[in-house]
């Protein structure tokens, strides 16, 4: 195999001559052999530090700091991976130590011996291109890696806010489907009061609407980066104009508004809009694997359980059982649900282990906020297609279980008196006689009240 030699400040390195990184990443790929999971797996990361790294190589030609050649070269290597290249060689674990260091490094040198070949010469010959002189200039990782994730991110929860909101829509129709569908409604799993089954998925689309304004107002957060404060926020080693310039051409590059955070220090140094971040993401899962726990227990059964609702059959249920069929789609959302209350465990307590001006962890903010994001997203996705717009009512087995459910006397409480409905409840519920008959019987209020009352109750505001 061909190979060259590269080196650092430890040593020399062999290499395959065809890769694109060099002797820093081949470093970090054997001192963090931890997830199995590279950096590449974040496409939106891996494109978002094109982006920081094409703004800089335009800031700094613009203040006559880079020859145009080379930032021009730099500018078109970092184009093609924003298109795609390259991501292949972005090899280093997400979870590495450094606080980022490793996957800056990765990009760093990719980038400069691409550009080499564009140049008309050999990976490796940095005196051409230098991944740190020339491809890092004016950085360090302590403001590309956040300003980077913040992007990524950003690009994350606006895949996630569509989602959510194509969700809500599917509900909100399934809503107005089952408008006219009569049932209980529960309290402590305990019939109620009737209601509509439409009233029911209404609520369920209804409930994301903060989600949506949460995530909007996350996102507008991340806008705000440290690019331009280099190692601990005082700009060190950059010109003066830099970081105005590299967030101008930032925001241009991506394609969406990059502010310059008012107190870089304070920016290089605080964690809080990920903790932001990570609880607007773990409210929603509570709420959507809750929507879930619904579903699953309106169509348990399907003869024992509630049985009111049919969730679509997508696979067999049982290896045992024939024709078993189970909730599965509703149960991943739920275990996806699960990982993101968990992930926010770990972004919460790397976000607090930040010391004085850096946070060394992230690396695992970075992976368990762009993982939560991607899984929320692709779960929302499968539930609005693959369950709920499929859903169907059982309207009969619901028309019976409101005729024959003792909570509807709630709804003649108004006319009879508490203390009367709680004695025809309780007959109701021994002799399994309908509270209907019951007041017809007593000669209470006439059959045709009753249901007005009863009809009045279940689309009651």
């Amino acid at each position: 195999m061909d190979v060259r030699l590269e080196r650092d400040s430890l040593g020399e390195l062999e290499l395959p001559a065809d890769t694109y990184y060099g002797i820093h990443t081949a470093r970090a790929r054997d001192n963090f052999p931890i997830s199995g999971t590279p950096v590449a797996a974040h496409r939106e990361l891996v494109v978002a530090l094109a982006w920081v790294k094409a703004a800089a190589a335009r800031a700094n030609r613009e203040l006559g700091l880079l020859d145009p050649r080379v930032a021009e070269a730099i500018d078109k290597v970092c184009a093609d991976i924003a298109d795609g290249w390259g991501h292949d060689q972005f090899t280093v674990d997400v979870l590495q130590g450094g606080a980022g260091t490793s996957t800056n490094m990765n990009a760093n040198e990719v980038i400069a011996n691409r550009a080499l070949e564009l140049l008309g010469h050999r990976p490796g010959e940095y005196r051409h291109l230098d991944p740190i002189e020339h491809v890092n200039l004016g950085q360090s990782t302590n403001d590309v890696y956040p300003t980077a994730l913040r992007l990524a991110l950003r690009v994350r929860l606006g895949e996630l806010r569509n989602a959510v909101s194509t969700l809500r829509e599917s509900l909100l129709g399934k809503g107005k489907e089952f408008g006219s569908v009569v049932k209980m409604g529960r309290t402590q799993l305990q019939e109620a009061v009737p209601m509509t089954l439409g009233r029911e998925f209404a609520a369920f689309g209804l409930t994301f609407r903060d989600d949506l304004t949460r995530l909007d107002q996350v996102c507008d957060a991340l806008a705000e980066v440290n690019l331009g404060g280099t190692a601990i926020g005082t700009g060190l080693n950059a010109h003066p104009g830099y970081a105005a310039a590299a967030c101008r051409h930032l925001a241009e590059l991506a394609g969406m508004p990059v502010r310059p955070a008012f107190d870089l220090v304070e920016a290089t140094q605080d964690a809080g809009a990920y903790v932001e971040v990570s609880g607007v993401l773990r409210r929603l899962a509570v709420k959507l694997s809750k929507l879930c726990n619904d579903l699953r227990l309106l169509a348990s059964g399907p003869v024992s359980g509630f049985g009111e609702i049919t969730l679509p059959a997508r696979q067999s249920g049982s290896s045992i059982m024939p024709g078993k069929v189970n909730p599965v789609i509703p149960e991943v959302m739920n275990q996806i649900a699960f990982d993101v209350v968990g992930a926010d465990v770990t972004v919460t307590m790397a976000a607090e282990a930040g010391q004085l001006q850096l946070n060394a962890f992230l690396p695992v903010i970075a992976h368990r906020l762009l993982s939560g994001c991607a899984h929320l997203a692709a779960g929302c996705r499968v539930l609005d297609k693959r369950c709920v717009r499929g859903i169907r009512a059982n309207a009969d087995r619901l028309a019976e279980t409101v005729a024959r459910s003792p909570g509807v006397v709630t709804a003649l409480s108004p006319a009879l008196g508490y203390a009367e409905c709680a004695r025809i409840a309780q007959e109701a519920a021994t002799s399994g006689r309908t509270v209907t008959d019951i007041v017809s019987e007593r000669g209470l209020l006439a059959p045709d009240h009753v249901a007005e009352l009863l009809a009045a109750a279940s689309t009651a505001i």
